[in-house]
């Protein structure tokens, strides 16, 4: 479950970004008030969290990631 959301958040956070890439928009920061605002800041800091996850995926083996959905 964990990595699942890691993987929605990483996402959530590509998404942003590329956002600001193309357009210069901030998803983030536009619908909840800036980037210095508080929720801003804090979904930023859980996309960076599941960022660090999500690297834990590179480094397991397939079989044991097909094992932690199957339970």
């Amino acid at each position: 479950m964990l990595d699942r959301i890691a993987l929605i958040l990483t996402i959530v956070g590509a998404l942003n970004w590329g956002g600001i890439g193309l357009f210069g928009f901030d998803t983030v920061a536009w619908i909840f008030g800036g980037q210095d605002a508080l929720f801003s800041r804090l979904v930023y800091s859980l996309v960076a969290l599941a960022g660090i996850w999500c690297i834990s995926l590179l480094f397991r083996s397939r079989e044991h990631v097909l094992d932690d959905h199957i339970d």
